[in-house]
């Protein structure tokens, strides 16, 4: 999928491009799968900010999501779909007792394609059966970590993992960040590469398109008062004064690791994503 870059007639079209969305074939939701968004522009239930640089934006209402994959048998794509919500594409499936549903669309996917859950599934791109039965060295995504409770890892768009090596009972996946990860056997995942390949390569251009996203501007702490940021202050241009960046609240900002030494999955991670 190419993206496409518009001639400079203005500063914001200078260097800007957008999706070609080729991938896309159905351009208005399916209303009994959608419900209504709520924005809280970053506010808790006392009213006060505790995310910043959220507010405004467009419109949007959510898509359910079917990450499960329980109702098993042959199921036909009605259509591809652009979903506001997440940088994947989203097919709308249609089962043989007439009920619908959305799945993250992988690569190759479109109209009149059939797709299977079902542990005897082939392996085919949309099929999703469990990592007990999928090859090793098939790449995967929408992979679950507790059976039964729906696919959390490897949703973005253009991402895919590697199934490694199956032994004494489970399974070695490689994740898109080189982290690799043991994964229970009886663990549902569905093959093949999510969609929308070329999302990390396309340039916003201007402002407002990231306004319209519902993100606000973030203000540099270098260019504040001491009273607002401990990056603050000075005559001119003034390095940070410290070893490294900090928050507003005078916590590191980068390297610092916050996982927990004793968090209960590490025993899971066979090798850290940054490990040489």
């Amino acid at each position: 999928m190419p993206t496409i870059k518009y001639k400079p007639t203005t500063n914001g079209r200078r260097g800007m491009t957008v999706p070609s969305f080729e991938e896309i074939t159905k351009f208005t939701p399916e209303k009994s799968l959608v419900v209504i968004k709520k924005k809280h522009s970053g506010r808790n239930s006392y009213g006060r900010i505790t995310v910043r640089h959220k507010g405004g934006g467009n419109k949007q209402k959510y898509r359910i999501i079917d990450f499960k994959r329980n109702t098993e048998g042959a199921a036909k794509v009605i259509g591809v779909e652009y979903d506001p919500n997440r940088t994947a594409y989203i097919a709308l499936l249609e089962y043989a007792d007439g009920t619908k549903s959305y799945v993250i669309a992988p690569v190759g996917l479109t109209d009149g394609d059939v797709v299977y859950s079902a542990p005897d599934a082939d392996i085919k791109p949309g099929n999703t059966l469990p990592v007990a039965n999928i090859p090793v060295g098939t790449f995967i995504y929408n992979i679950e970590l507790y059976p039964g409770k729906g696919g959390q890892l490897v949703r973005s768009a253009g991402c895919a993992a590697q199934l490694m090596a199956k032994e004494d009972g489970v399974a070695q996946v490689r994740l898109p960040s080189g982290e690799v990860r043991i994964i229970r056997l009886d663990c549902k995942a569905t093959i093949g590469q999510v969609g929308n390949i070329e999302h990390d390569t396309v340039k916003v251009g201007k402002a407002g398109k990231t306004r319209h996203k519902g993100i606000r501007p973030t203000v540099r702490g270098s260019v504040m008062n001491p009273c607002d940021h401990p990056h603050g202050g000075g005559e001119g241009r003034a390095p940070i004064g410290r070893s490294g960046p900090v928050t507003p609240w005078g916590k590191p900002a980068l390297g610092l690791k916050t996982r927990s030494k004793k968090a209960r999955t590490n025993k899971l991670i066979v090798k850290r994503r940054n490990s040489k």
